[in-house]
């Protein structure tokens, strides 16, 4: 996919900073395995809700199956697959993580992507489990996963200062008993999660490290956001600013089965 703003909109792609930055992490492991296998791609979607992934990735040529538990968001995605020409490339299942394995049969996946949804489940380590369990060897895990630092600093900038110190301490990484975000994770322990359902991780790094702290008045252009793209990728890749990656609002990991 190019970085070019249009062209991220011809993908179905909203433009704003923060999805932006999620599909460019998305889109880059996507042509990687892509071009490894000479295929498009067979892709489960956990949590995929109204397909702002899904939808996408069926435009650009590969197969799609969204498991949610929510039929009103399933409905949502085979509206948004049909307004797009997609819908022969995308599949609805009401469901979690304990229907993948009735969802693989021969065909197993070679991308699960796991985004904003490893926080709302009872037990993660199990979800993580379940996960590796459709994977074939080679087989990739995309997961997207809120992280505690991004909320410490985005409490602090915004004046909250026990709300950020809750945040560094409570275990479950939340600010309050009012934070929508049921839970939020720390790179060493995501990584030891992932370990432990024997998935290997080959790439961790924050994501929207400056699109949830940039007041939206100052990206309201494609050049604006194309910009802040493009200074969110350099910080991730730069040796020098490694450390910023972790304060990124979310984790983004790739992990694959050995």
């Amino acid at each position: 996919m190019s970085d070019d703003p249009s062209s991220t909109r011809r993908a179905g792609v909203s433009t704003s900073p923060r999805t932006a930055a999620m599909w460019a992490a998305v889109d880059e492991v996507v042509r990687a395995r892509s071009d490894e296998l000479q295929r498009p791609l067979r892709v489960i979607d956990l949590g995929g809700g109204t397909g702002g992934l899904a939808v996408p990735l069926a435009v650009s040529g590969h197969d799609v199956t969204v498991v949610d538990p929510s039929p009103d968001a399933l409905a949502s995605l085979r509206r948004r697959a049909a307004e797009a020409q997609a819908s022969s490339r995308v599949s609805a299942v009401q469901g979690d993580a304990d229907t993948l394995s009735s969802l693989v049969g021969r065909d197993q996946p070679d991308l699960v992507l796991c985004h904003g949804t490893l926080e709302y489940v009872d037990d993660p380590a199990t979800t993580l489990a379940q996960v590796a369990a459709v994977l074939p060897p080679g087989g990739i895990l995309s997961l997207v996963v809120p992280q505690r630092a991004g909320a410490v600093v985005a409490r602090a900038l915004a004046g909250q200062f026990a709300q950020a110190r809750a945040a560094m301490e409570r275990p479950d990484g939340r600010w309050g008993d009012a934070d929508p975000v049921p839970r939020r994770f720390d790179r060493d322990g995501i990584i030891a999660l992932l370990e432990t359902a024997g998935l290997t991780t080959t790439r961790a790094h924050g994501i929207r490290i400056f699109s949830d702290l940039v007041p939206s008045v100052l990206v309201d252009s494609d050049a604006d956001r194309a910009a802040l793209l493009d200074l969110e990728r350099a910080v991730a890749t730069h040796p020098d600013f490694a450390a910023l990656a972790d304060l990124g609002t979310s984790l983004h990991v790739i992990a694959t089965r050995a």
